[in-house]
C-alpha cells in the first residue's frame, strides 16, 4: 500500500510487460528497415552504377548485414529502455534512425551521394552520442550499438570513396 494515496502501489508499465516493449522496439526498427527497403529498391543499379573502391563489400552481403544489425538495433533500444533510459538518450536514438533513413533514401532514391554523405555522418554522430548517453544507463544497450556504428563508419568511408572516385550529384 502506498501510505499517501491509499491506493496500491504498481509496478511501472515497462516492469508489468516488457515483451510488449520489445514488440515496440523491433516495429520502430522494423518500420525503419521496410521504408529503407523501398528506399533502396533501385540499389542494384544505383550500386552498380558506381566505381567502387577494392575493399567495398558485393551487393549480396548488405541483406543479411543489415538484417543482423537491425535486430541488434531493437535489443539496443528496448535495453536502454529497460534501464528507465533518459529522454536524451531515447531522443539520439530516433534522431539517428530518422538520418539513417534520410541517407537511404539520399544515396538510393535520391541519386545524391554529396546529400547521402552529410546525412551518413549525422548518423556516425547520433549514433556515437546514443552510445555515449545509452552508457550511463546500460553498458548492454551501449555495447549493442557498436556493431551499428562500426558499420556505418565503413559504409561512410564507401560513400566518400564513392564520391572521391566519381563524378556524382
Amino acid at each position: 500500500m502506498d501510505a499517501l494515496s491509499g491506493g496500491e502501489v504498481t509496478a511501472p508499465t515497462h516492469r508489468r510487460n516488457p515483451w510488449l516493449m520489445l514488440a515496440v522496439f523491433f516495429g520502430l526498427v522494423g518500420t525503419i528497415a521496410v521504408l529503407g527497403s523501398l528506399a533502396t529498391m533501385a540499389a542494384p543499379n544505383t550500386y552498380g552504377r558506381y566505381l567502387l573502391p577494392s575493399w567495398a563489400p558485393p551487393p549480396e552481403l548488405f541483406g543479411p548485414v543489415w538484417m543482423v544489425l537491425y535486430v541488434v538495433l531493437a535489443f539496443a533500444g528496448w535495453s536502454y529502455w529497460r534501464t528507465d533510459g533518459e529522454n536524451q538518450g531515447f531522443a539520439a536514438y530516433g534522431i539517428g534512425l530518422l538520418f539513417h533513413l534520410m541517407w537511404a533514401s539520399a544515396f538510393f532514391a535520391g541519386g545524391s551521394a554529396k546529400v547521402a554523405c552529410v546525412a551518413i555522418v549525422l548518423v556516425d554522430f547520433t549514433v556515437m552520442i546514443a552510445i555515449a548517453l545509452f552508457y550511463r544507463r546500460s553498458r548492454i544497450a551501449a555495447l549493442l550499438l557498436l556493431p551499428y556504428l562500426l558499420w556505418m563508419l565503413y559504409t561512410t568511408a564507401l560513400n566518400v570513396a564513392i564520391l572521391a572516385l566519381n563524378d556524382v550529384a
